[in-house]
């Protein structure tokens, strides 16, 4: 009981935290000139500001707790970086989105607990949607409502699914990897936070990271939404996501689905790889 008291009130710091950010990006995001087009490792000043923002609030609620985030800043310097409770801050995910002002962007904030993720919290300030997660206590999404319980979706097969994904460069076409998955419909976004957000919601199948490398920040929130919403999520070939290496570093791809689509999804990813 002690340790589940203890995951709430974990879960209340970072929903207080990311709710703070979240107001403090939306007043930017008003004034905000949109840059049409914005380069993939664009980051702002807000992006500072929101860690900022996000850092000190958990750093008041949980001082114990060592941080690991995105932005150099200065609460993050100050503070451990490694231990058995790790609080892992994506001050905006999709910052793309945000510069461009298309609002695809989110606040992402997640606790790990000796490697594994127990909290989770995945907020779009632009579209007022919340989802969140702890570990043990399902998925809920609340939209200006009271809070409802997340479920992923039945969906079987891989043809009549729905695939969401990192936005294409136009005029390219759908890549090997989309083309061996023949998704029905693919939904694109900037923010990995939303795309996690969408399958634990039941509002896509599943979504395919194939990039060759990424960080800890971008996917850990979103990972413990999807499976407390009923899911899966692994790397591209079912192997398990690890996180804390050195450098926060990803290298194996993502690949998060309702469950029932996952093997087969694995073996197409697998089968492209190899050709």
């Amino acid at each position: 009981m002690a340790h589940e008291q203890d995951l709430d009130a974990a879960l209340d710091a970072a929903l207080d935290a990311a709710r703070r950010a979240g107001r403090l990006i939306l007043g930017a995001y008003a004034d905000f000139t949109a840059i049409p087009d914005a380069r993939a490792d664009i980051t702002t000043e807000v992006d500072r500001q929101s860690q900022e923002t996000i850092l000190q609030r958990l750093r008041e609620r949980c001082p114990a707790d060592a941080l690991c985030a995105e932005e150099e800043t200065p609460t993050l310097a100050a503070a451990p970086r490694s231990g058995s409770r790790v609080w892992v801050v994506d001050p905006i995910d999709g910052t793309r989105g945000f510069a461009k002002k298309n609002g695809e962007f989110s606040v992402m904030i997640a606790l790990l607990e000796e490697g594994c993720v127990v909290v989770g919290v995945v907020l779009e300030p632009a579209t007022a949607r919340l989802t969140y997660a702890v570990r043990g206590g399902g998925c809920w999404r609340q939209d200006g409502d009271s809070p409802q319980p997340c479920r992923v979706t039945a969906v079987r097969d891989l043809a009549a699914a729905t695939l969401t994904q990192s936005r294409s460069r136009k005029d390219a076409g759908p890549s090997p990897l989309v083309q061996a998955l023949t998704p029905a419909h693919v939904r694109e976004t900037y923010s990995a936070g939303i795309k996690l957000a969408l399958v634990a919601r039941g509002e896509a199948d599943y979504y395919v990271n194939s990039y060759e490398a990424f960080h800890d920040w971008d996917v850990c929130a979103g990972h413990i939404l999807v499976e407390e919403a009923g899911g899966v999520v692994t790397g591209l070939h079912g192997e398990p996501i690890m996180y804390g290496a050195p450098g926060a570093w990803q290298r194996n791809g993502l690949l998060a689905s309702n469950g029932l689509l996952h093997a087969t999804a694995v073996e197409r990813c697998k089968a492209t790889r190899r050709h």
